[in-house]
């Protein structure tokens, strides 16, 4: 059931000794007991998140992962999220050399109606989010939302331009990002965890937002991310519309492993 939900080897082995444990010191002999004893054990290993205050004025969002992780579709959603809490939001788009990446933000955009900055196809995607961040200080907005170019985390020159867009954030607004999220697609599986540790040395994460958990894929990886990385799962994407970005909810992630 674990290895199936992409739990990993070596985290299921972890849970499946606790179990063993707490059916040895409580008696355990139902198997609707030993299932409630694992849902108690996974809910301990990965608990509620607290979804980040916006405390900054820009509160200034990086989005990072790899290709087709789903980065562009959850900058949308978020902003959605963001504008109908009443907040005035705006999407940056440093991914200058797909031009097809950039003109999907644009749509998110006017679906939502907030500005987007872009800089030219195959210019410095550095220089998009210095003067994005410039533009939104001067416009007084609340949120920024950066949605960067897909990059495998075993490119070494592109795994430089990340950590360059992210040093420019803070020149252009020091102490910024305020938060930067891996987007994660629930259908990686283990590889998951290696895409986790790569941004994590290049820009520190916060958090993650694990995409495409309306697909048959069980999200299990997430639990060896936090377990290895400390890195809570902040937002599930559970689908294509604009709502279907949700934050996290550790009991029905794991009802959705064991049932």
């Amino acid at each position: 059931l674990l290895l199936q939900s992409d739990v990993g080897a070596e985290t299921s082995l972890n849970i499946i000794n606790c179990l063993q444990q707490a059916v040895h010191e409580k008696g355990l002999t139902h198997q609707n007991e030993l299932l409630g004893e694992l849902k108690k054990e996974l809910l301990s290993r990965i608990a509620q998140p607290d979804i980040p205050a916006l405390n900054n004025k820009p509160f200034i969002i990086l989005l990072v992962g790899v290709n087709g992780s789903g980065k562009t579709t959850s900058a949308g959603k978020l902003a959605y999220r963001y504008k109908n809490d009443g907040n005035s939001v705006m999407l940056i788009a440093a991914v200058t050399y797909r031009a097809a990446a950039i003109d999907q933000l644009k749509i998110w955009a006017e679906r939502i109606d907030i500005p987007v900055i872009a800089g030219q196809a195959g210019g410095d995607p550095g220089a998009s989010v210095y003067d994005g961040i410039n533009a939104a200080i001067a416009r007084k907005s609340d949120v920024v939302i950066i949605d960067t170019a897909g990059r495998l985390h075993t490119r070494y020159n592109l795994m430089e331009e990340i950590k360059k867009v992210h040093r420019v954030c803070g020149k252009a607004y020091p102490g910024s990002p305020h938060a930067t999220w891996l987007v994660l697609d629930a259908t990686t599986g283990q590889n998951a965890l290696q895409q986790a540790k790569s941004f994590q040395e290049a820009v520190e994460l916060d958090g993650v937002i694990l995409a495409k958990l309306d697909t048959s894929a069980k999200g299990g990886m997430a639990f060896a991310i936090k377990d290895k990385l400390g890195l809570p799962i902040l937002f599930a994407g559970l689908g294509e519309g604009l709502h279907d970005l949700e934050p996290f909810n550790a009991e029905a992630f794991i009802n959705g492993i064991i049932e």
